[in-house]
């Protein structure tokens, strides 16, 4: 499940109405030159109101050209009297390194100063500091503690958050229950994660009955505001008949909008929909683009599927090397299939150098994951080699077997 920190920041919003007369134009100037002017000389003046907002402004560049130095400058003089809301703007400005020096323990100061006034997101962004030890050390209690006076206010990424340390026991004791709480509270709002984390509560059971019908409705809010992994789970759905009718058009379309946004596991599965022809007709050329999409991003299955592709002649020209290349991808990450096939490859010197030696590597890998063929083609290999091959190919599975622990 996901984790997040959001940093907030305060703005001023403008009313601005689609038609305006020259004579209105030239008098809302003049007023607006005016409220400036005023709020300039309230400011000097020690009014912290007028301080913060004068800060807002050349933050954001409205009114005044944009210059966080000077938005700093401002926010300071306003959280030095107390002012909350320039505490947590100072806090942010310190955070980001905007108008003043990265200071992550700056940052804290001033967001505890106005969490302490019951500033929801200073509370919030304090308890994002607690948990990932930025500024304070880390310590998931403290990060729980003000997420929970954030959340409490109804900030929504706090109840996320809260949900998430409830999910995996961080800071509290784990409780599913308490999780889907927070999430349902933060959903409500239209946080997306929150949403998609409760479609997987409710997947699956945990903290809430199971109910696929309830996952979709959940997964179904955060895809339509642009969530990759509920796109791709939305689109699991519908290819399953899971909550929904089985409907292969409709888990392409969800697996597109998530492949299009760079997530590896719908590209794969987007492509494997091309591949077997379900929701569009069989193309492998299609396959082939999204099976290296995904691949290029370490995945493993689509690394083997490409191999397979390649060693097969299908969407591309055929290319052992190519194969066995993309076998080695998914076989160094450990897919069990790829190491087999990887295997057979060096046995019979098929896009890679006649090799028993690494072949019986290969194999012995595949048969410790519980392989069987992998077991028995890597003891007919044997009869082929000297006892010095043997030992040096079960050396070579020992090394590999240490690294990857």
């Amino acid at each position: 499940m996901l984790n997040i920190k959001n940093l907030l920041v305060l703005c001023v919003c403008l009313i601005v109405f689609s038609l305006v007369s020259p004579i209105e134009a030239q008098q809302s100037n003049k007023d607006k030159v005016s409220e400036v002017a005023a709020i300039i000389k309230a400011a000097k003046q020690g009014d912290p109101d007028a301080q913060f907002d004068l800060g807002v402004m050349y933050d954001n560049g409205e009114g005044m050209p944009q210059d966080y130095s000077k938005a700093a400058t401002w926010y300071f003089k306003a959280a030095k009297q107390g002012h909350a809301d320039a505490q947590f703007n100072l806090g942010m400005m310190y955070d980001k390194g905007e108008g003043v020096p990265h200071d992550y323990n700056k940052a804290a100061t001033w967001y505890l100063k106005a969490a302490k006034q019951g500033h929801a997101n200073a509370q919030f962004n304090l308890g994002s500091m607690y948990f990932d030890g930025e500024g304070v050390p880390q310590d998931y209690n403290q990060a729980a503690t003000w997420y929970l006076k954030a959340a409490k206010q109804g900030q929504a990424n706090a109840q996320f958050n809260l949900g998430v340390m409830y999910d995996k026991g961080e800071g509290e004791s784990q409780d599913y229950n308490k999780a889907a709480t927070w999430f349902l509270k933060a959903a409500k709002q239209g946080q997306a994660n929150a949403q998609f984390n409760l479609g997987v509560m409710y997947y699956h059971g945990k903290g809430v009955p199971q109910d696929y019908s309830q996952a979709v409705i959940w997964y179904r809010k955060a895809a339509e505001q642009g969530h990759a992994e509920a796109q791709l789970n939305l689109g699991v759905m519908y290819f399953n008949g899971e909550g929904v009718p089985r409907d292969y058009k409709q888990a392409l379309n969800w697996y597109r909008k998530a492949a299009e946004l760079g997530y590896a596991s719908a590209q794969f599965d987007l492509g494997l929909m091309y591949f077997n022809g379900k929701g569009v007709p069989q193309d492998y050329s299609q396959a082939v683009i999204w099976y290296r999409k995904a691949a290029a991003q370490g995945n493993t299955s689509a690394q083997f599927d490409l191999g397979l592709m390649y060693f097969n002649g299908e969407g591309v020209p055929q290319d052992y090397k190519q194969a066995a290349a993309w076998y080695l991808k998914a076989a160094k990450q450990g897919y069990v299939a790829a190491q087999f096939n990887l295997g057979l490859m060096y046995a019979k010197g098929e896009g890679a150098p006649l090799d028993y030696v690494t072949s019986y590597m290969w194999l012995n890998l595949a048969a410790a994951q519980g392989d069987e063929k992998a077991a028995g083609n890597r003891e007919i290999i044997t009869k082929e080699m000297t006892r010095e091959q043997i030992a040096e190919g079960q050396k070579l599975t020992r090394e590999w077997l240490t690294k990857k622990k």
